[in-house]
Parts: C-alpha cells; structure tokens; sequence
C-alpha cells in the first residue's frame, strides 16, 4: 500500500477495525472497540434483586447508575475469576438502530489485549445457537480461534425491560409516533 492510499483511507489498512480482546476461561473473544466507553477495573457493585445470576449489579458511574453483566456467567454460567486482568468494560449497547445508546458494563477476564484487523476475517462457524446471539462469527489465527461478541444481541427483551425500563420520555416518544 502506499503512502498516498494510507492518508486517503483506501487499500487493505481502510478495512481494519481495532478490538478488545478478552478471555471466558481459555477461549479468546473479542469486542469491537468502536463499542467501548472506557476500560476501568473491576469495582463493587450493588446486587440487583431478582435478576439472572449473570445480571452482576450495577455502579454509579459519571452520574448515572450502569448495570453489570458477567460475561463468562451468561455464557458458560461461571462468575469471571478476580483476577488483577478481569475489568470492568463500560460499552455502548443499542439493540436497535433507532434508540439511544444505553451504557452497560461488562466484567470480562483478560481484557489486557487489543488486535487490529479486517472484520471480514471473521467467518461465520455454521452452527445457529438461539441461546447464545451475541456470538458472533470466529477468526483463526496463530494463537487458536477468536469469536467475536457482538454487544447490541447480549440482551434479551426481557432482561432488556429490567435493566433499562422506559422512561417517561421514552413512552412519551413512542405516543406521538403512533
């Protein structure tokens, strides 16, 4: 590539995309981090009665109350080890194109580690897993197979409606649409 295509943003350095890698156990993931707020360790959080065991709490963070998800929890029903690598990450979380961006927080272990590179090396691993949409297509590369998570599926509608209820607004909104 030359020097020219760098600075227009064409050629093969246009197509890459910087994400977060982490670990569930010994399998690697990662985010995209265009979906990252910011990277913080792991803090207390308050329990949130009633919810899924994977629901971790919730934090004040900037002035607002963020809820918590464990990601090895949801996905394989362990709670992520406290290790001095597991982080608290803070992502964008829109489930749909429409609606505002919710700031929701991931404990996620491992997440010491960034690689840049095409999204389209992500491929599709043929298997349709209903329970699990988040989990997205696989990338292999010379330290084994990469999934990539995609951040606006890791909700349901239900858990979706607990975490982060209409506001009087939102309702509002919705109204003067109909």
């Amino acid at each position: 590539m030359s020097e020219f295509d760098a600075r227009r943003g064409t050629g093969p350095a246009a197509r890459q995309a910087l994400f977060l890698v982490f670990c569930i156990g010994n399998e690697r993931y990662a985010l995209q981090a265009i979906d990252v707020v910011e990277v913080l360790p792991r803090l207390p959080l308050k329990p949130i009665a009633r919810t899924p065991s994977w629901v971790a709490g919730v934090f004040a963070w900037r002035g607002r109350v963020v809820p918590v998800l464990d990601l090895c929890a949801l996905t394989f029903g362990q709670a992520a080890e406290a290790r001095t690598s597991t982080r608290l990450v803070l992502v964008n979380y829109r489930p749909q194109a429409q609606q505002a961006a919710h700031v929701l927080g991931l404990i996620l272990e491992q997440a010491t580690d960034t690689l840049r590179c095409d999204p389209a090396d992500f491929k599709p691993y043929g298997l349709d897993n209903p329970q699990a949409p988040y989990l997205g297509p696989v990338r292999e590369d010379a330290q084994g197979m990469l999934q990539w998570v995609r951040v606006n599926d890791l909700l349901d509608e239900s858990v979706r409606a607990v975490l982060f209820p209409p506001t009087p607004l939102d309702v509002d909104g919705l109204k003067e649409r109909r």
